[in-house]
């Protein structure tokens, strides 16, 4: 039997535990591996499909599932560590809830806040359509971390395991449906017995399938008369009688006798949510919003001046495109995205994104180099727009012949830099010398520009650069074309940087770098004029400036740019520089061994544990990074260092191992410069051969800061054409004064701050950001807000970036409708020489109509056709034809305003029945479905065979499927 149909044979197998609700790991199940088995079940099923409507084989992974083995069955190694990263975003916007959001009842469906916590979700996930609709997928991926927490907590804070329900409640997702039977006014609970709570919901809540929620406070004991509690040490309200509580948070809550039970639904109730995501998005957009996408999974991203001196710029940028384009199409470093920024004066942007190679050439086509009579450009407001608009991590490429117009958004840029750990490299092309005389000559309008940049007028750029861990590359025209050959090598797939520094003054020194076998197309680059280097293999052979052959590397200098492409031997390489100039090395290869980072605070109390700090970490003190290895399940990291970016010094870290590829590295002090991190570890923990030895260093140069400023803005649905206030703290550990504090954001819309703000020495203090989105923002569309507070005299900077989504109130919540017309199979025992037909109308009721038709499961031909109903409304209709070897047909229409139906058949023996062959002849008369998730509720979730041998395994069980 297939694999995929085991589904229908485990579906049988409904009831058995599961998982569970905490903060973090331990015996239970926390909302972040319930978060993580879901995607993982998702994108699994998601690249079947995928694979099935494109006539290829699918294989489905070993269990347990991990993303390594979800990312070799979609066959998108490249994609490893954004899916990771897309994993850990969503799975921190959840925890976050249980930190910033834990007096809010609606976030967790305590205190019988039913309509509220839907109302969390729902507008949550108008959020996510509207989002993913633009490509906003950082903005989808937040939301859908936050959303996530109260769908989970229904079913550990609710009684509805306890009402004996074994599927989740799908009415949850859906607006203006019945999310079960409530009455507030009726008592609920009575004392536990000692310690014994098993019994403490009262017989007649059961009996008559009353749904309620625990109680909650952690400061007052009071609560409604005869209401259950939500239970555990910080809940105060379980001392008042009804004494206890029913909660399943672990299995030593409560009701923790239910915690599997309870976590099982909420993985279930997660996948279900995800289902309608990837039904709204299509297979394609939903898995990129998971990260995963064809190709090298990384943005060839252009931001370019378009001035009248830039025409041979742009020519260099336009054949650098169609090579790229030409020689990596079908290949796996292939660009997956496409980003163009223009900016000249007094215009920037817009930005635009294509997956299309096609369209993007036709963009670059259309650009025009003209005007720029005063010079400067704003270079640095189309360099905001592309650092808002790529992904993070991104590499991108900054071209100009300018100074920048818009300094003033130089500390804006860094925080950016720094908050999404973005490559950024300038090609620079001019200087910025020209005659009043040459400005007569041309009317003040195409002012000819001398070959070379000065640099003093370029360290704007080199900081910039060096920061983000980019190059600055000063060339002629005449050379840009032979140096965008960093384009070509930085558009690869998995690239990885093994060593990175900066030394300015310069001085000789002498740079180390280990090289495991992973490792491939290992390159460096070295910036700076008047340098020489000797480069030493790990079997001794050595290579100088001037040695006659390149027995180690091949070498190509243009402008103040060189780069040696190695062949890699494992092991450990020296390299020499010499020079007194200013000057930049970094070592690159592809190898999918890698890590992700972020310091990280520790809480204590009701929601104890460790949550991410989103800027710079504090100054003068102690400092803990979470890591999180990437690319081995097997791979385990040893050592953590803090090197400071453009010195010698280096702060080591202590190790902590937290399982599941996660680690902690503890520190005693945090450097007072600039720094990177740099990780040692093996990527076979098991064998720890030295060919397995692994060196990695951060790209972007990271800064502690004596100031701290955050905010708890309150992320609902921001409509276009409103106003909304973002409060936040600024906080500092030093001396006080008159803090300067500068608001900015990527869509240009009207904003006011107060500033400066007075702190004392030590002390505190609140302010407000007020937004204004203008009427005509199309809904989806996101915005980046950066809040910066500047110490006095400007020696210190910190800084907060929100993502906010404005989208339109969905007033059309009604799903699609679906009425099947016909079934009928006239299979024989050789599948391939048989066909079965399925005839359906699918309506949908409010006028935004149906806007997109897809197949989720079947290979077979779908035809669609539209006409008018007898009510004059539009009326689709759909023949699916498909051989009998492909026995299931899934169906998926989304209406106008993003809601999802899915209409499902299938030839198979029904559940319960003796497992066989598809069934041999049938024929259907017609029916009508609302097309809502819980019409294929058993076939979309609880039959997924992933899901419950998982399941299985988290529990230690053994299944044995007629698989």
């Amino acid at each position: 039997m297939r694999s995929s149909e085991c589904w229908s044979v485990l579906s049988l197998v409904l009831l058995t535990g599961a998982a569970a609700f905490k903060i973090n790991r331990g015996p239970s199940m926390d909302h972040s591996e319930i978060t993580q088995m879901a995607i993982l079940d998702a994108a699994v099923r998601t690249c079947r499909s995928l694979a099935e409507a494109e006539g290829r084989d699918f294989v489905f992974p070993p269990l347990p599932l991990t993303v390594t083995r979800v990312i070799a069955a979609c066959d998108a190694a490249e994609s490893t560590k954004s899916f990771q990263k897309a994993i850990k975003s969503i799975q921190r916007k959840n925890k976050r809830v249980d930190i910033r959001r834990l007096f809010n009842a609606a976030y967790h469906f305590d205190d019988e806040t039913f309509e509220g916590g839907r109302k969390v979700i729902t507008d949550g996930l108008a959020i996510i359509k509207a989002s993913n609709k633009l490509d906003n997928f950082k903005a989808a991926r937040e939301k859908l971390g936050e959303i996530t927490h109260p769908l989970q907590d229904f079913y550990s804070h609710s009684n509805w395991i306890e009402l004996g329900k074994e599927i989740p409640n799908n009415n949850l997702i859906t607006v203006g449906t019945n999310i079960g039977n409530i009455d507030l006014a009726r008592p609920t609970c009575q004392n536990c017995v000692g310690n014994d709570c098993t019994n403490n919901i009262l017989e007649d809540i059961i009996r008559d399938q009353i749904l309620t929620t625990g109680y909650f406070d952690a400061l007052l004991s009071s609560k409604p008369a005869g209401k259950c509690s939500h239970g555990g040490r910080f809940d105060q309200t379980s001392d008042d009688e009804p004494i206890g509580g029913i909660n399943k948070d672990t299995l030593t809550a409560n009701h923790g006798h239910l915690h599997n039970a309870a976590a099982r639904l909420a993985i279930a109730a997660t996948i279900q949510l995800l289902d309608d995501i990837r039904g709204a998005a299509g297979d394609t957009d939903f898995l990129r919003m998971l990260g995963i996408s064809k190709g090298s999974n990384k943005a060839l991203c252009f931001v370019i001046d378009t001035t009248g001196s830039m025409a041979d710029d742009i020519l260099a940028v336009k054949a650098v495109t169609a090579s790229i384009i030409h020689t990596k199409a079908g290949t796996r470093d292939e660009p997956s995205l496409y980003i163009l920024v223009p900016f000249n004066d007094p215009d920037f942007g817009p930005l635009r994104r294509t997956t299309d190679p096609n369209v993007f050439k036709t963009w670059l086509s259309a650009l025009n180099a003209n005007g720029g009579g005063d010079f400067p450009e704003l270079s640095l407001s189309g360099l905001q727009l592309a650092l808002t608009g790529a992904p993070p991590g991104s590499e991108m490429f900054l071209f100009t012949d300018a100074t920048a117009k818009d300094i003033y958004l130089k500390d804006t840029v860094l925080a950016l830099i720094e908050q999404t750990k973005t490559v950024v490299n300038f090609m620079l092309t001019g200087s910025f010398r020209f005659s009043f005389r040459s400005l007569l000559a041309n009317n003040g309008n195409n002012i000819p520009r001398t070959r070379r940049m000065s640099s003093p007028e370029s360290q704007l750029y080199s900081e910039l650069a060096y920061y983000s861990g980019g190059q600055a590359i000063e060339v002629s025209k005449d050379e840009l074309s032979e140096a965008t050959s960093i384009i070509t090598e930085s558009s690869a797939a998995s690239l990885v940087t093994l060593l990175q520094a900066v030394r300015s003054p310069g001085k000789d020194e002498s740079f180390s770098f280990s090289v495991d076998e992973s490792v491939r197309n290992l390159t460096i680059y070295i910036t700076g004029n008047v340098l020489k280097f000797t480069l030493t293999s790990p079997s001794g052979v050595s290579q100088s400036t001037n040695s006659p052959n390149e027995s180690l590397a091949t070498v190509k200098v243009v402008g103040n740019f060189r780069t040696l492409q190695i062949n890699p031997t494992v092991g450990i390489w020296v390299i020499m520089l010499l020079s007194t100039n200013p000057y930049t090395i970094k070592v690159i290869g592809q190898s999918g061994i890698d890590f992700l980072f972020d310091f990280v605070q520790f809480f204590q109390g009701a929601s104890e544990g460790f949550d991410v700090l989103e800027n710079r970490p504090g100054a003068g003190g102690n400092g803990t990074l979470l890591l999180t290895l990437t690319g081995s399940d097997s791979g385990t990291v040893t050592d953590v260092s803090l090197v400071e970016a453009s010195g010698s010094g280096e702060v080591n870290g202590r190790m902590e191992t937290l399982g599941g590829g996660e680690f902690l590295a503890h520190f005693d002090t945090i450097p007072s410069v600039e720094f990177v991190v740099r990780v040692k570890g093996n990527t076979d923990s098991r064998s720890k051969a030295s060919t397995n030895d692994f060196q990695r260093q951060s790209n972007t140069q990271l800064k502690a800061s004596t100031l701290a400023i955050t905010t708890t803005f309150d992320s609902s649905i921001l409509e276009p054409g409103s106003s909304f206030s973002v409060p936040f703290t600024v906080t500092t550990n030093g001396t006080g004064g008159n803090f300067t504090i500068v608001a900015t954001n990527d869509q240009g819309f009207a904003s006011m701050v107060v500033s400066p703000v007075e702190l004392a020495d030590g002390g505190s203090a609140n302010g407000t950001v007020t937004l204004t989105a203008p009427l005509n923002t199309p809904t989806g569309t996101a915005v980046t807000l950066t809040i910066r507070a500047e110490s006095p005299g400007s020696t210190d900077t910190n800084y907060v970036v929100l993502v906010l989504s404005i989208v339109a109130r969905v007033t059309d919540n009604s799903r699609p409708l679906c009425r099947v017309i016909s079934l009928t199979a006239n299979c024989t025992s050789v599948c391939s020489q048989s066909t079965w037909v399925v005839t359906a109308n699918l309506t949908d009721a409010n006028s935004t109509g149906i806007e997109r038709i897809s197949l989720q499961q079947g290979n077979g031909t779908l035809n669609t056709s539209t006409v008018l109903g007898p009510d004059g409304e539009n009326v689709t209709l759909v023949m699916y034809t498909a051989s009998c070897c492909s026995p299931d047909f899934e169906l998926v229409a989304v209406d106008g305003a993003g809601n999802v139906g899915n209409c499902f058949r299938t030839i198979r023996e029904p559940v319960g029945a003796t497992v066989g062959p598809p069934v041999t002849s049938a024929t259907t008369s017609s029916s009508t479905t609302n097309m809502s998730s819980s019409a294929t509720a058993s076939s979309q979730m609880l039959s997924s065979y992933y899901f419950w041998q998982t399941m299985f395994a988290m529990l230690g069980m053994m299944v044995t499927a007629p698989c």
